[in-house]
């Protein structure tokens, strides 16, 4: 989580390692991982399916692109009370995505987030707080939409077809128990932020004195710190509040499942109950993203893909081609994005002259 109180070169490091030079790396991972996939199986013949585009469907992907980053927009923008602009609350938002490209999957945008909007004005202590709202909401939307396509998919929602029994065996194993984790720390901060925030960081603090927890110790003492000041600044919204920030967080994570099954539309004929499958194959997809330690997940995410969604769409080669295009439209367009909105946003924050030594170094 990140740190209640950051020094201010501190805060320069956090966003020097995210220059723009930093895109070279994700995308020499991903783009070789899809280069061998296209070696491996490609044939001409295959590619067929990209004559019959459906430019309906194209433009629906579109729209629920874009869609997305506007509901991620509002969302900052009313969670922060309104204290952003329609501006800084873009910029945010884009570095936001930029940092989640950059950064391992496991780390994300979380550690950076607090930082863009202490430096666009919020203090330190509610910028935590913010972030950890959203975090929660996020989580507590996957808890209930889990239970919601577990009932619709069943056990299709494991690729069968592509794997062993053991290995759908393990991840089964694996979805479960991310969502049992899930479920426990969204609720341990609800019931943190809302109803006693002291108990829980007594829990922290008891569970990582024990052995073989103890190194990090500090960091639950801090964490159980953070998760009281949120309460603080969180407790006091009413309904209306909350119920703006659960609509537009089920807004934006529902349209952001949705892509895979609208460029798969786009290309592929597939039955309303194939599309929906799909949708929910993209929540154990995420399992294997949630674990990924390169940066974005580069090449895990693009090597999985067919695992997951490969038998909607047919060929391998034709399945390639959905795992590259994919990964333009949802994660190398947010490396172009942030590489254009970091040097503008860091330059208004900072002054042209700071900006051209944390971006140089």
């Amino acid at each position: 989580m990140p740190q209640l109180t950051e020094p201010q070169n501190e805060e320069q490091q956090l966003l020097h390692k995210l220059r723009p030079s930093r895109i070279i790396l994700p995308v020499l991972i991903g783009l070789s991982v899809v280069g061998f996939m296209f070696w491996r199986s490609y044939k001409p013949g295959d590619l067929a399916p990209l004559a019959n585009a459906k430019p309906l469907w194209l433009l629906v992907m579109a729209v629920v692109l874009v869609a997305r980053d506007a509901g991620y927009v509002y969302r900052i923008r009313y969670l922060t009370q309104k204290v952003l602009s329609w501006r800084a609350s873009l910029d945010v938002i884009m570095l936001w995505e930029f940092s989640s490209c950059v950064l391992p999957s496991a780390v994300g945008g979380t550690a950076v987030a607090p930082v863009l909007l202490h430096k666009e004005g919020i203090p330190l202590g509610k910028s935590v707080a913010y972030i950890m709202a959203t975090a929660m909401l996020d989580n507590l939307y996957y808890v209930l939409a889990v239970p919601l396509v577990v009932l619709i998919g069943g056990d299709a929602l494991y690729p069968h077809e592509a794997l062993q029994g053991g290995l759908v065996a393990t991840l089964r194993v694996a979805f479960i128990a991310s969502y049992v984790f899930v479920s426990a720390y969204a609720f341990l901060m609800v019931y943190a932020i809302f109803v006693n925030p002291r108990s829980v960081k007594r829990i922290f603090i008891r569970l990582f004195s024990l052995t073989g927890l103890r190194r990090w110790r500090n960091k639950a003492y801090q964490h159980g710190n953070e998760l009281v000041l949120a309460s603080a600044q969180l407790r006091g919204n009413g309904v209306a509040y909350w119920l703006r920030a659960s609509f537009s967080t089920a807004f934006v994570w529902t349209a952001r499942y949705l892509v895979i099954g609208c460029l798969i539309s786009a290309f592929i004929d597939v039955t309303w109950a194939e599309f929906w499958l799909i949708f929910g194959r993209n929540l154990t997809y995420k399992v294997i993203l949630l674990i990924a330690i390169t940066p974005g997940g580069a090449g895990i995410a693009e090597g999985a893909f067919p695992t997951f969604f490969g038998k909607f769409i047919g060929t391998a080669t034709m399945t390639n081609f959905m795992v590259l295009l994919y990964r333009i439209v949802t994660y190398y367009l947010y490396l172009v994005l942030g590489a254009i909105f970091l040097p503008r946003w860091i330059t208004r924050i900072f002054g042209k002259k700071e900006a051209e030594e944390i971006l140089s170094e």
